[in-house]
């Protein structure tokens, strides 16, 4: 199984599985991880997904392998088909799903697998991982939302840099960066990972959701545009039980017990 779905209490994980080829993406595991997004998302019993790799790479990239044509042959390759129906709606039903997506990169990631990893909400790293845009040594330019993604997190410089030299971000300096948000100890990562994704899970549903929306709708909005939307996404969270239950609790001195 390309891709392994546990559960972890309220917490789905997915494991990218072919340690073998440091989990790198085949077009059934594109296909296996979009729907376990969507089971996921569709799913009230689950609150948080955490996402991680087998073995000692968190992902590779796109298994070349599939892509590989005879020397000589003068055949080509359409690679903005598999961008078009398999790598952008990944990562598409990542962005519009209402859980949390907690990234725990626990080796190299490289081409798409870096990026896939960036289209988490938020992302640890052991501190032996790294990020890698390895397109350009095979002609190609960052997908999986690179061009967006590097920007946004890091200027346009530092990402120019990244996609251009394909040198590789050592997990602590993405985080010194802000690239993720924080590099941990190698044999900590699991935990600290599962430690974060129960605490989200403890957390208000309808309020991560608005949370997420907003964050990623922000780069796109301009400053009065946002002020209309946390107007009105506040308006609607205010009439909701879990703002009922926040406040109760926070008077009553107790842990909230969100639906």
């Amino acid at each position: 199984m390309s891709v392994v779905v546990e559960r972890d209490g309220p917490v789905v994980v997915l494991t990218l599985n072919r340690p073998e080829r440091l989990n790198a993406f085949t077009g059934d595991m594109t296909t296996r991880l979009s729907a376990a997004f969507a089971d996921a998302d569709a799913d009230v019993s689950c609150r948080v997904v955490l996402v991680t790799g087998a073995g000692r790479g968190f992902c590779a990239g796109q298994d070349l392998s599939e892509r590989a044509v005879a020397p000589g042959s003068g055949e080509r390759v359409d690679v903005g088909h598999s961008i078009e129906t398999r790598f952008n709606p990944l990562i598409r039903a990542m962005q519009a799903s209402s859980k949390p997506i907690v990234m725990a990169v626990n080796g190299v990631a490289a081409g798409a697998g870096a990026n896939f990893a960036l289209a988490g909400d938020i992302a640890l790293a052991a501190k032996s991982a790294s990020f890698i845009q390895s397109f350009v040594k095979i002609g190609l330019l960052p997908d999986c939302g690179g061009t967006w993604f590097l920007p946004h997190l890091l200027g346009p410089a530092r990402a120019m840099a990244l996609a251009l030299t394909a040198e590789p971000l050592p997990a602590e300096k993405a985080a010194e960066w802000g690239l993720i948000w924080k590099a941990v100890d190698d044999a900590a990562l699991i935990s600290e990972a599962k430690a974060l994704a129960h605490k989200l899970a403890s957390q208000s549903p309808a309020a991560l959701a608005a949370i997420k929306r907003a964050i990623h709708a922000a780069a796109t909005r301009t400053l009065d545009e946002a002020l209309d939307h946390e107007r009105d996404a506040q308006r609607s969270l205010g009439y909701g039980d879990d703002f009922a239950e926040g406040v109760a609790a926070f008077l009553e001195k107790r842990p909230a017990k969100f639906g």
